[in-house]
């Protein structure tokens, strides 16, 4: 018996609870929080690959002769200018066969003067009758052979003369040197010695290549083929601009704009991808050849699309959502497909119409069902 009174003083209690918590919901003022109104937009498509940077220019210098580098004449990972000594290569063993060479051009010298000399002599000789023709026509090739043979020592001495020029080696474009690959003394020019022995980069522009998939190169065609039939002006070398940037590694967007100038003839077999090139002017010299960055390529352009800030977006295992303002100034959970994400905010696909109101502060204070004073908020997008 005194088990039943005990419940049932137990029921009434909770029951007076319920009903105090309903009365306290119903008595609860309603939350205030700030709304937006969903518009549509015209909205620029990117993507983001990663690339590489190469100087406009990267010129390796090499030693074309074989010999002991006798000095290194510059500061490494200074300017350079055009001309400029940078290397010399011991010159010794090249000006003695530049000196070999000289002598055999005088010595066919010599052997022509003399050939011609009795040319000369026996040409009136066999007019006269005094010499027989054969010795004429012997004494000619004679002297063919000795212009030949002069020809060709020349030639030789112009082989000597290079070779002993390739001793000293200079830059080939003004730019920024880089470390050397060999010291004072060492024999270069023959693996396995270093054969390339620096690069000279000219950086005041530089070059980034990226690759595109197959299907994100057809995309990215029929796209520009599309808003060439609508009018675009995308061949102008502004729009270009415009539609490429660059995100360093350390997460800022790179100040100037750059324009795709290469895209490769062919799909690489191996890995189904293509090379593309963009030029970014790079006036402080703030980017180097070897650094990798993110180029941002606008893909397409999609009409009428609807964008969200993302702090609006309910994320829960992979599901999306947002908080609608309701008639009845309630609100409730409205599930959504996103689309790209990007600069803070989310494309919606699905799930939202022009003219909606979807909560943008106060996220936290609410719940499907609850009753709020909602505030609304202007919100614009300064997308480029």
């Amino acid at each position: 018996m005194n088990k039943v009174i005990y419940l049932f003083l137990i029921s009434g209690l909770l029951l007076l609870n319920s009903c105090s918590n309903d009365q306290s919901q119903q008595e609860r003022p309603p939350q205030s929080v700030q709304v937006i109104e969903v518009i549509k937009m015209d909205l620029p498509i990117y993507k983001e690959f990663v690339g590489s940077i190469y100087g406009y220019k990267d010129i390796p210098i090499r030693a074309r002769v074989e010999g002991f580098l006798e000095s290194v004449d510059f500061k490494e990972g200074s300017k350079v200018a055009k001309g400029q000594l940078l290397y010399t290569i011991d010159s010794q063993p090249f000006q003695a066969k530049v000196a070999e060479a000289q002598s055999k051009v005088a010595e066919a010298e010599t052997k022509l003067v003399n050939a011609q000399n009795e040319y000369d002599r026996y040409k009136p000789l066999a007019d006269s009758k005094a010499v027989s023709q054969s010795d004429v026509d012997a004494s000619e090739a004679t002297r063919d052979a000795a212009k030949a043979s002069l020809e060709a020592s020349k030639a030789n001495l112009r082989s000597t003369q290079i070779n002993l020029s390739y001793a000293t080696m200079r830059s080939p474009i003004n730019g920024i040197i880089g470390m050397t690959q060999a010291k004072v003394g060492e024999y270069v020019g023959k693996d396995p010695n270093p054969v390339i022995l620096n690069t000279v980069s000219r950086l005041d522009t530089v070059r980034v290549q990226f690759f595109l998939s197959e299907s994100q190169y057809l995309s990215l065609v029929r796209s520009y083929q599309q808003r060439i039939k609508e009018g675009a002006d995308v061949n102008s070398k502004n729009q270009a601009k415009e539609n490429v940037s660059l995100k360093l590694s350390d997460g800022l967007t790179y100040e100037h704009i750059g324009h795709i100038d290469f895209i490769d003839r062919n799909i690489n077999e191996s890995t189904g991808a293509i090379l593309v090139q963009a030029s970014f002017p790079n006036p402080d010299k703030i980017l180097r050849p070897g650094l990798y960055a993110k180029v941002r390529l606008m893909f397409s352009y999609e009409k009428g699309s609807i964008v969200i800030p993302q702090r609006c977006i309910i994320e829960t295992q992979g599901q999306f959502s947002v908080m609608v303002l309701t008639d009845s100034s309630t609100v409730a959970s409205r599930k959504i497909q996103v689309g790209e994400a990007f600069d803070g905010n989310w494309q919606v696909t699905d799930g939202l119409k022009s003219g909606d109101q979807i909560i943008f502060e106060g996220l936290q204070k609410v719940r499907s069902g609850t009753a709020v004073k909602a505030e609304k908020v202007p919100f614009t997008l300064d997308i480029k």
